[in-house]
């Protein structure tokens, strides 16, 4: 039986003062790999519409922590995909 973790610390991201003055907007992709820890150790950028997004994407999701995900009761590294989006709203 596979037991997903969930997330139980999120930061968000800083959105970049250049990326805001420019109206910079879109989402991030990220692939991730979430450890026995529940930390993520691996990060790579999938796409993004602009590289100062992607930068500040990665900062955040890389203190992001999860309840470690468990196959028949022991932590397992789980690979993940996580969207991080940046609007400037309406």
């Amino acid at each position: 039986m596979i037991t997903r973790g969930y997330l139980v610390k999120k930061v968000h991201p800083v959105y970049p003062l250049m990326s805001k003055t420019a109206s910079e907007q879109g989402v991030v992709t990220i692939a991730a790999v979430i450890g026995t820890d529940g930390r993520i150790h691996e990060l790579e950028v999938l796409a993004s519409p602009f590289p100062l997004l992607a930068v500040s994407a990665v900062d955040a999701v890389k203190k992001w922590k999860y309840k470690p995900s468990l196959l028949n009761g022991e932590a397992v590294e789980v690979e993940t995909i996580v969207n991080v989006a940046f609007s400037l709203g309406n």
